[in-house]
């Protein structure tokens, strides 16, 4: 489906609000504009963090666990090595 939108003073545009329901945005949500070209895409600041998300993940591979536990595993045992020096 096509929309029309008006660029008014100050660079502002509106989005039609049935665009708006059909996409998610909500009054208040951060939106993130990328440049494709000539075109332009806007994203929430949620979905752009689901997207940077999904390829972290697909470079780390299948993890049954917490990174962030076993960073704190690793600096724990760290410390503890460096007690343990004279």
């Amino acid at each position: 489906m096509t929309y029309h939108a008006k660029l008014i003073k100050g660079g502002k545009i509106v989005i039609p609000a049935e665009l708006r329901r059909e996409l998610g945005f909500k009054d208040g949500d951060q939106l993130v504009i990328e440049r494709d070209g000539n075109s332009l895409v806007l994203k929430t600041s949620q979905q752009v963090l689901r997207e940077i998300q999904a390829e972290v993940r697909k470079l780390i591979g299948p993890y049954k666990g917490s990174l962030v536990d076993e960073l704190i595993a690793e600096r724990r045992a760290e410390a503890a090595a460096e007690d343990r020096k004279p």
